[in-house]
């Protein structure tokens, strides 16, 4: 049997070494790779940049009109005449409905005859002239009134219109002389579209009339009314002659009319020779005052029985009919203003120091997928809203244009620009660092994150934020947020 020799120590100490040197090596090459390869893939770069920055405050509100009224009588009656329905187009001015007058137009000529006896029995008393001169005034201005309102007709150019006569109604306050009247078919080419103009008197229009309801003649106070389809009034010419001289009443009225002008001038005189004999100026007559009360009074009951559009819009709500009894005060209709509407929207406490009056806004409708409406904030309520538990301010916000597909209550998505900045630095949040020690980013230096400090400015909806200070337009920031854009 052969005995091993024992390897010697020497070669034995070689060996050992080299799988020492070996692991070494192998496991710096692991270091190294992990250190400069693995760790750095993870890691993303966030550039600064330079552009605008718009900081926008996001809120949801509603369309409402601009303006909306409900309306009613001003004292009770009977409703004699209506001239709209709900969902109607009605313009400023417009007569909606009227209730029986006749008690209150009594009351007026009793008042007023009352007023003038006053006035004449009380000459050995000294008045004020300018009292007198003014009150007789108003009673020859409504004498003449009557004279030129009364019995109006319109008559056609031509004998062979088989079409009835237009009735006119209401009190004329301008000249006298003779309207022509042209009554065209409108633009929408339908049997009810026709147009209103007038000439010579006074010239207007063209106006759209629709049948059976009063439409404006003029500016002077008059309406007209057409009770038989408009289709018979077409490439028609009628004339209007204020006073019309040859009614029934035109005598009576013209009668009153002077008795009025020389009820004014002995009034007048004796006014005068009552100050020049007594030396005074005013003196007070309870009997007159009393008489000049009664008439105000009945010629505002008058005037509280009818209604009238006070704006143009769109009737909502029409409850009175003909033959039915209105109470004082009692709300009938309802008028929302057409294509004049505003967003109303509330905001938060801690974004209302943001807004400023004038603030553009951008808007989306759910009503009008696709489409952009531009629009600008008008009114901040200066009183907070308490809403279960939670703070809220009012703003309203106009459109820059009308769009007459508005309708109320349509839901706006908004978009406010409260502040913009141009040509300033900014990063993704994602990139800023915010401890209760600073703010900071962090760029890689020899292989190591390094904070730096900086001073934040705006931000906006996009997730970019305004950097005041710190960086530089170009610079490489760590992506702490480890986000892509």
């Amino acid at each position: 049997m052969t005995n091993r020799l024992p390897i010697p120590t020497v070669l034995r100490n070689l060996l050992l070494s080299k799988v020492v040197l070996t692991c070494f090596v192998l496991g710096l090459i692991a270091a190294v790779y992990i250190l400069f390869f693995r760790s750095t893939s993870t890691r993303q770069f966030v550039t600064v940049a330079r552009g605008t920055i718009t900081e926008l405050v996001s809120v949801t509100g509603n369309t409402t009109p601009i303006s909306s009224v409900s309306l009613g009588f001003g004292n009770s009656g009977n409703i004699s005449a209506v001239y709209s329905a709900v969902g109607k187009t009605v313009r400023k001015g417009k007569l909606l409905a009227a209730l029986n007058t006749a008690d209150f137009d009594a009351q007026i000529a009793q008042a007023k005859a009352n007023l003038a006896q006053q006035l004449a029995e009380n000459t050995n008393t000294a008045v004020n002239v300018d009292q007198v001169r003014e009150e007789q005034d108003r009673l020859v201005k409504n004498a003449y009134t009557k004279l030129l309102s009364e019995g109006l007709s319109v008559v056609p150019s031509s004998v062979s219109y088989s079409a009835d006569a237009p009735e006119i109604t209401g009190l004329y306050d301008g000249p006298e002389g003779t309207y022509k009247l042209i009554i065209e078919r409108g633009n929408q080419l339908t049997l009810d579209d026709h147009e209103l103009s007038t000439f010579d008197l006074e010239r207007t229009g063209p106006i759209q009339i629709l049948t059976t309801e009063p439409s404006m003649l003029g500016t002077h106070g008059l309406f007209i009314i057409f009770g038989s389809s408009l289709s018979e009034y077409d490439d028609t010419i009628w004339y209007l002659t204020i006073p019309n001289t040859k009614s029934s009443s035109y005598i009576a009225n013209y009668n009153a009319y002077k008795a009025a002008l020389n009820t004014r001038a002995t009034a007048i005189a004796n006014a005068e020779a009552a100050i020049k004999n007594q030396g005074q100026t005013t003196v007070a007559d309870a009997q007159v005052e009393s008489a000049r009360a009664s008439l105000a009074s009945a010629e505002a009951k008058r005037r509280n029985s009818y209604i009238v559009v006070p704006i143009d819009g769109v009737v909502t709500v029409f409850d009175a009919k003909v033959g039915q009894f209105a109470s004082s005060g009692g709300a009938l209709v309802s008028i929302i203003s057409k294509d004049n509407f505003e967003v109303d929207a509330q905001v938060s406490e801690t974004d209302v120091g943001k807004l400023a009056i004038g603030n553009k806004v951008e808007m989306t409708l759910d009503a009008f997928q696709g489409e952009t409406f531009q629009g600008e904030v008008f009114y901040v309520d200066p009183a907070q809203t308490n809403t279960e538990g939670v703070v809220g301010y009012k703003i309203k916000i106009s459109f820059e244009k009308p769009d007459e597909r508005m309708k109320s209550g349509l839901t706006a998505n908004i978009d406010i620009k409260t502040r913009s900045k141009d040509d300033v630095l900014y990063l993704p949040q994602y990139a800023i660092v915010q401890t209760d020690e600073g703010t900071f980013v962090e760029t890689l230096e020899s292989g190591r994150a390094v904070r730096h400090p900086v001073i934040l400015g705006l931000q906006d909806q996009k997730g970019n934020v305004e950097v005041v200070s710190g960086v530089s337009e170009g610079e490489r920031v760590l992506n702490i947020g480890l986000k892509v854009k």
